[in-house]
């Protein structure tokens, strides 16, 4: 959540950017209730000190009314608390106007995209074609939006993340695998909720929903911790497989396996020292590129606007890899600095010399299945068949996938 001192000493300026950030929250409200809470809590601590120093009677008369004090502090606290978790997070100098990807601010390009000299196919079809990507019995068993890879689609599948990961454990990551499932105070704690509960599966009676990425499961990770210092940076990665219920997303690109409920997705977090978030982000932005530059894959990359940012993003980029099938670039990795807020929402402070903060954290996509679409689709030939980049190949021990 965002610095309560930020709004207290700043609320013009923090009016100004929740309009920007699409809140409504009235900070006015919010700071009456918290002057409010503040004054109460103080009064309720005033009292304890007198009913040591007070006769019997008079310990008993205190004793009842620090008793309906504490529950009117105890309402105030949830209400104020209920109203703070719905402000976003800051934004950092620079971060493009606009309201969707489309005024999203392209800062780089590379890779050749390839011409072709024959119409090219969506990677649906040629997956289709040549048997490695199944939709079609995907949703028969589980419904629209789920499909199975097979064969060499799978093996590329395995090789892609196993490159992804080489390249993570060569700048020290620590590899992990956490649970998919994740309780409501881990989804409130990273920033998903409240502002993309619709987005969630939960399971029937139990507070806990499937993560929508390992992202929230490896934050949580240490959630009402202590972090020494000296442990910092630390960067953990977990490949999983991920749950959306795209609710909200009609409209959107959805073309193949685009947009689906499951899929699999690597995951880079760190938590750091403040002064060093901007460059463990970059870091992580360095990272991505490593992986389509050895897969061979087109791309570029966008600083992304206020609009398109989710509200706990600080800073934002996002990596569009080329897709023939729609000749257009599209996101295939969202590498963001959060600062601090996520550290505040799950308490997870570190300390040096005695004194405690909050780490910032970068939450970073490394790879995706969308990465393997974009690659079958680059790499086809006219008969249909995919002529594999040389890591890939070297991998899987073959450099054409064909029927």
């Amino acid at each position: 959540m965002i610095d309560i001192n930020f709004i207290k000493q700043n609320p013009e300026e923090a009016k100004a950017l929740f309009k920007k950030r699409g809140c409504q929250v009235d900070v006015d409200e919010f700071l009456k209730i918290n002057n409010e809470f503040n004054s109460k809590k103080a009064l309720v601590d005033k009292l304890k000190f007198e009913q040591k120093k007070s006769s019997i009677e008079r310990a008993k008369e205190i004793k009842k009314e620090i008793t309906n004090l504490k529950q009117i502090v105890s309402e105030l606290e949830e209400k104020r608390n209920k109203m703070w978790l719905l402000f976003p997070n800051i934004l950092a100098e620079g971060t493009p106007e606009g309201e969707s990807d489309e005024d999203n601010v392209e800062i780089k390009r590379c890779g050749q995209i390839p011409i072709f000299n024959f119409n090219p196919k969506a990677h649906d079809e040629l997956g289709k074609n040549l048997k490695i990507l199944d939709l079609e019995r995907g949703a028969k068993v589980s419904g629209s939006g789920f499909y199975y890879l097979v064969g060499d689609g799978a093996e590329l599948s395995h090789a892609v993340y196993e490159i992804a990961r080489k390249i993570l454990k060569e700048d020290g990551f620590t590899f992990m695998i956490p649970p998919v499932l994740a309780s409501h105070r881990t989804f409130m704690g990273t920033g998903y909720f409240p502002f993309e509960p619709e987005g969630n599966y939960k399971v029937e009676n139990q507070n806990l929903y499937a993560i929508g990425t390992s992202e929230q499961t490896l934050l949580a990770f240490h959630d009402n911790e202590i972090i020494d210092y000296s442990e910092l940076p630390l960067k953990y990665s977990a490949y999983t497989p991920c749950f959306r219920t795209e609710a909200g997303s009609y409209g959107k690109n959805s073309k193949g396996a685009f947009r689906v409920h499951q899929f699999h997705k690597m995951e880079q977090i760190i938590f750091c020292d403040p002064k060093d978030s901007e460059k463990y982000h970059e870091m992580c932005l360095n990272n991505i590129e490593k992986l389509l530059s050895v897969l061979e894959i087109p791309y570029h990359v966008v600083r992304v606007c206020v609009g398109d940012m989710g509200a706990p993003g600080y800073k934002k980029y996002d990596v569009e890899s080329w897709f023939p099938s729609f000749n257009a670039y599209r996101e295939t990795h969202s590498n963001t600095n959060l600062w601090d807020y996520q550290t505040r929402r799950l308490n997870i402070r570190t300390q040096i010399n005695g004194k405690k903060f909050f780490p910032h954290t970068i939450s970073s996509t490394m790879a995706t299945d969308r990465v393997i679409f974009s690659l079958i689709e680059n790499f086809q030939q006219a008969d249909g068949s995919i002529v594999l980049p040389k890591i890939l190949a070297d991998f899987m021990g073959k450099k054409v996938i064909n029927l």
